[in-house]
C-alpha cells in the first residue's frame, strides 16, 4: 500500500478537494460568450489560394522533420462491448483493420510521401499499457518500428464526498485517469518532449484514438498553424443541430477557448441568427496542433492546466471488505484548456463527413456502424470525384498507403477509365 501511495500525487488531489470545496455554490455566470474568428471552408479564389499556401507550408514542415504525431489512447473498449484497448477495435469496413493500424498506416504514408521519419507517440494508461505495447509488437509496428514511442497517462486517487481515499482492493487505491489534458503533463514528464525538441521537432499533431477518419498531420492545418505563428491550433465542425451536445470554440470574456455546452443557458446554446443558422456552431472535435515549446512552458513551473471536478458512481471496498457502490469525486484536466493560455492561436473549420466520425457508443449515433458508413461514403466520394463510376451499394476501403487524400487519389486515377462494380479494397499493392 505504501508503494502504491508513493506513485500517486496525494497532495495534489487533497488540495484540489479543498480548492473546489471552498468555491461558492452560486448560480454559474461564466461571463460574455461571443463568436471567435475561424478559418472557414474556402469559397472565394483568394481563400482557395490561401489554403494552397497553407498546404505547401505544412508540407515543408513535414519534409523538414518538424512534426510528431500523438494519439491519445488510454481508454478501453468496454463501452463498445470489446475487451481490450480501444485502439485495438476492428473498425475498417472491409479489412476490419484496428484503429491503431489506420493511424500507423497514415503515418507511414506521410513518411513515404515526404521522405522523412515522423514519430508516432501513443499515450496509454495504467490499465492498457502492456497490452497496447504487445499489440504493436505482434503487428511489427506496421512497418514503423523505432518511430513508435509510448508513455502512460497519469492517475489521480478518487475521493469520497468527505475527502477520504477509496480502496479498490486490499492494498490498492481507487484511481482515475487525470483527463486528456494530463497527456501534456505525462508527455513532458516522460522525457519524450525534451528528446523530440533536441532532435529538432517543433510541432505536435494531437488527436484521440476513437476517430478513424481524422486527417493525421494534415498539411493544410499545419500550414495555417504556422502562418498564424500559433502555439496551439484546433479544428471545428458545424453542429448537426441545436441539441447536439459538444464543446464550442468561441470567445469567453474576450479570450478564445472551448466553452462546455453545460456553461451555456439552454436558450443561448440553441439560439439561431436572423437566417436561421445556429449562432454557436463551432463544435470541438479534439484535433489540435501544439507547439512543443508551448507544452514545455505549460509544465515549466508546475502543470498550468486547471482541474475539473466530477461526481461519479464508483465501486470501492467497504469496511466489511466487500465491494460497494458509492459516490466518488474525480479530478481531470482538459487539453483544450491550454487555448486561453496561448499567446497566439488559430482555428480551422472542416467538413464533418470528411474528418470526424468518432466511435463512442456500441449502437446508434457515433457507433462502429456510423463510423464504417462514414469511411465508405468518404472513399466512394473520393473515387466519384476523380471520375470513377461506383456501383450503388458497393463498399470501398482505401488504405492511406494507396492514397492519403482525394488529391492523391485523383492523381493516381487521372486519365484512367475505371468502374467499381463490387466491394473494393485499395492498398499499395493494387495496380490500376
Amino acid at each position: 500500500m505504501l508503494r502504491e501511495a508513493r506513485g500517486l500525487d496525494l497532495r495534489l488531489v487533497f488540495n484540489l478537494f479543498r480548492l473546489h470545496s471552498s468555491e461558492k455554490k452560486t448560480p454559474k455566470d461564466i461571463g460574455k460568450i461571443e463568436a471567435a474568428p475561424v478559418i472557414g471552408i474556402p469559397k472565394t479564389a483568394e481563400e482557395i489560394r490561401r489554403r494552397e499556401k497553407a498546404r505547401l507550408l505544412g508540407e515543408s514542415l513535414l519534409r523538414d522533420g518538424k512534426v510528431a504525431v500523438l494519439i491519445v489512447a488510454g481508454g478501453q473498449g468496454s463501452r463498445l462491448g470489446f475487451e481490450g484497448p480501444k485502439g485495438e477495435y476492428p473498425i475498417s469496413p472491409l479489412k476490419e483493420k484496428p484503429l491503431f493500424q489506420l493511424f500507423a498506416e497514415a503515418v507511414k504514408a506521410l513518411c513515404l510521401r515526404h521522405g522523412v521519419e515522423l514519430p508516432l507517440i501513443i499515450m496509454t494508461s495504467r490499465e492498457n499499457e502492456e497490452e497496447t505495447k504487445r499489440f504493436f509488437i505482434e503487428n511489427r509496428y506496421w512497418g514503423l518500428d523505432s518511430q513508435v514511442h509510448f508513455f502512460s497517462q497519469g492517475m489521480l486517487p478518487t475521493l469520497t464526498l468527505d475527502n477520504n481515499l477509496i480502496l479498490s482492493g486490499e492494498t490498492r487505491f481507487l484511481v482515475n485517469p487525470d483527463g486528456h489534458g494530463g497527456s501534456l503533463k505525462a508527455f513532458y514528464e516522460s522525457g519524450l518532449l525534451s528528446k523530440l525538441m533536441e532532435k529538432g521537432y517543433s510541432q505536435l499533431f494531437y488527436c484521440q484514438v476513437d476517430n478513424p477518419i481524422v486527417k493525421i498531420a494534415d498539411p493544410v492545418f499545419l500550414g495555417y498553424h504556422r502562418m498564424a505563428e500559433a502555439e496551439i491550433s484546433t479544428k471545428v465542425v458545424r453542429r448537426r443541430d441545436p441539441d447536439e451536445k459538444v464543446g464550442i470554440y468561441g470567445l469567453l470574456n474576450g479570450k478564445p477557448g472551448i466553452i462546455e455546452y453545460s456553461d451555456f443557458s439552454p436558450e443561448e446554446y440553441r439560439a439561431v441568427d436572423e437566417e436561421g443558422h445556429i449562432r454557436h456552431w463551432a463544435g470541438n472535435i479534439a484535433v489540435h496542433v501544439i507547439s512543443l515549446s508551448f507544452i514545455e512552458r505549460l509544465n515549466a513551473h508546475g502543470f498550468a492546466l486547471p482541474y475539473h471536478r466530477a461526481v461519479k458512481d464508483v465501486e470501492g471496498v467497504g469496511s466489511d471488505g466487500k465491494l460497494r457502490k458509492t459516490k466518488g469525486l474525480k479530478f481531470e484536466s482538459f487539453v483544450f484548456d491550454a487555448i486561453p493560455l496561448a499567446e497566439r492561436i488559430s482555428c480551422m473549420e472542416v467538413v464533418r463527413e470528411e474528418e470526424f466520425s468518432p466511435v463512442k457508443n456500441k449502437e446508434g449515433m457515433d457507433s462502429p456502424k456510423t463510423a464504417r458508413e462514414a469511411m465508405v461514403n468518404l472513399h466512394r466520394k473520393w473515387l466519384e470525384g476523380a471520375g470513377v463510376e461506383v456501383a450503388p451499394g458497393a463498399k470501398v476501403e482505401i488504405s492511406p498507403l494507396f492514397a492519403a487524400d482525394k488529391e492523391e487519389l485523383g492523381k493516381k486515377v487521372q486519365g484512367k477509365r475505371l468502374k467499381v462494380k463490387e466491394d473494393l479494397y485499395l492498398d499499395e499493392t493494387f495496380k490500376i
